[in-house]
């Protein structure tokens, strides 16, 4: 992999943010699939021989459409520790299958929008990747790909429970539609239990910066159903992108527009500072770094910075975790290494391009 010029999250070029729906709170979208073959045990209770035949029959099968050219599989097994840890960062895999002592494999779109990871906690998780809320164009795209490899892979199904999967919090359909979004303005406002209260009523999980299992940073929040049972996944879908985001989205803005009337003034003196640091500073933990960015994200959604784009604070989420400033800075991971000045060199040198 060379240098990272994609955005976070999403595997796209960043310019595409410029006309995403709602990409001032939605950083991105995502559609996931979990299916199973027939005949083989769920991954944990399977043996390695019995893993490599899934693999081998996974790979065997036609994509279709789009998906058949340009898309690369990755061996997950035979992949430097950096390169695994950049498809994570990139989230086109979880954090579970980049240490997976078992045999598995990725297939990765050309644009990097869909992976189809083999061998994860089901036997295929299939997932689907946008900048902004574009949940129903991305479940469409979805439902074509698996009726896809339906053609050429027997899924285990049941007439009664539907799609039999590992975890039975994804039995049914299998899908899982989530919005990252970026609520800066809310935590300003000490308003967060408003979202955790509201996704609570709504059945929804709430997660970190990198979904499942992972902590938030710099007010991005990963926002996902928790039901796939009793339900078809068009209405899932229609109810996330039509009534879900959107009311997420409009606590957010009710928010900033809050801030803006109360005092602009520190509104402006957050933004503006957290800008000087990032242009300026020597050492940057990772969490800072998120945290910064977050604000002056902010600060430029609201026209209260007008000398930077949103494509390139997107740009730097990603660029700033490990595994990509340790790619463009030419460096190792290793434990115990400090990455604070990289990471410091690497943000004021971005912003000196402006």
């Amino acid at each position: 992999m060379g240098a990272a010029t994609r955005s976070p999250l999403i595997g796209v070029d960043p310019a595409d943010h410029r006309e995403a729906p709602m990409a001032d709170c939605v950083l991105s979208s995502r559609v996931r699939l979990a299916r199973n073959l027939i005949g083989f045990n769920f991954v944990n209770r399977s043996s390695p021989e019995q893993l490599a035949e899934v693999v081998h029959r996974v790979q065997a099968a036609r994509l279709g459409g789009p998906y058949e050219a340009g898309t690369r599989w990755v061996n997950v097994q035979a992949t430097a520790a950096l390169d695994r840890l950049m498809l994570f960062e990139r989230n086109l895999i979880s954090r579970p299958f980049v240490e997976a002592p078992h045999p598995r494999c990725v297939a990765i779109s050309a644009d990097e929008t869909t992976s189809v990871m083999v061998n994860e906690e089901d036997h295929l998780r299939l997932q689907m990747l946008a900048p902004g809320m574009q949940l129903a164009p991305l479940a469409e795209r979805m439902f074509e790909l698996d009726r896809s490899l339906e053609r050429s892979l027997e899924f285990a199904f049941h007439p009664r429970f539907g799609y039999l999967t590992a975890c039975p919090t994804n039995l049914g359909t299998g899908i899982r539609v989530s919005a990252m979004m970026h609520l800066p303005a809310l935590r300003m406002l000490e308003e967060l239990d408003k979202v955790q209260r509201a996704a609570k009523d709504m059945h929804l999980a709430v997660r970190g910066f990198h979904g499942e299992g992972t902590e938030a940073l710099g007010d991005f929040f990963q926002v996902s159903n928790q039901t796939t049972l009793g339900r078809s996944e068009h209405d899932l879908v229609e109810e996330f992108a039509g009534v879900i985001v959107p009311r997420f989205v409009e606590y957010e803005r009710a928010a900033r527009r809050t801030l803006m009337a109360r005092d602009l003034s520190s509104l402006d003196d957050r933004v503006h500072r957290a800008l000087g640091i990032l242009r300026n500073c020597r050492l940057l933990a990772l969490d800072e770094s998120i945290k910064f960015l977050s604000r002056v994200r902010l600060g430029v959604a609201l026209g209260r910075i007008s000398d930077i784009e949103r494509p390139l604070v997107d740009r730097l989420l990603l660029e700033v975790q490990p595994a990509h400033l340790a790619r463009i800075s030419g460096g190792e991971l290793g434990q115990g290494r400090d990455d604070r000045a990289a990471r410091a060199d690497a943000v004021r040198g971005a912003f000196r391009c402006l």
